[in-house]
């Protein structure tokens, strides 16, 4: 399979609830979807061995910040498997830079010259795509193909096993996922999308890094250390 349930391994704790999903016939379908893409010379990111690197920079026993983003980025270099996160020396996108605009505003953290977001995800800050592939140049061109079915089953994984989980849910899209969220033991934060379309209209000022860190503390679970 194009699509390898091996890039979920052991070590990172998801393989015993995601296994299963790889024997499905959508995720069969999808991995003949990006088979054809690729034969047809269609360049698609992140490369596959990135498509699951939230699982393995987040071990599932290790989470505490969930932060849900649509698809990966469409240019060249830019998507490595993290949402909203650019490889090292990627110039910084706009809503990126939003987001570090409104960590500074809150926690008065100088804003960083990489993009980069491994650093959050070693600390147990999940960077989910909710489509965890996409073509050059074609923002939502793997949407519908499968994809959301599978992450759909993560956030219920999440959900089932974890607590005292922060949401951090930006924009409409990823608020859609929040029927499936049990707020009565889970942090769940809403904010308009950080896309400078969208971020004016109450993403800035929202504060959502200290009241991330502020129901941590208050659950004794070690803060996130914002600061790349």
């Amino acid at each position: 399979m194009f699509i390898s349930e091996n890039y979920i391994t052991k070590k990172n704790k998801w393989k015993p609830f995601l296994d299963k999903e790889f024997e499905k016939d959508y995720m069969k379908d999808l991995d003949q979807f990006i088979e054809r893409e690729k034969k047809l010379g269609k360049i698609i990111y992140p490369n596959k061995s990135n498509f699951f690197q939230a699982f393995s920079l987040s071990s599932l026993d290790k989470i505490k910040v969930v932060i849900l983003g649509q698809d990966p980025y469409h240019g060249e270099n830019q998507a490595h498997g993290l949402c909203f996160s650019v490889k090292e020396g990627v110039k910084i996108p706009p809503s990126l830079k939003n987001i570090f605009k409104e960590l500074h505003s809150d926690l008065n953290i100088p804003i960083p010259e990489s993009g980069n977001l491994n650093s959050w995800a070693s600390q147990g800050v999940f960077l989910l795509n909710t489509t965890l592939s996409v073509e050059s140049s074609r923002p939502g061109s793997h949407q519908n193909k499968g994809w959301e079915k599978f992450t759909d089953r993560v956030i219920e994984v999440l959900n089932q096993k974890k607590e005292n989980l922060v949401f951090l849910l930006w924009g409409s899209f990823a608020q859609k996922k929040a029927i499936k969220l049990d707020n009565q033991k889970n942090l769940i934060l809403k904010a308009p999308h950080p896309s400078p379309l969208s971020a004016y209209r109450g993403f800035l000022g929202c504060r959502h890094f200290s009241k991330t860190n502020d129901f941590l503390k208050r659950n004794n679970i070690t803060e996130i250390n914002w600061d790349q």
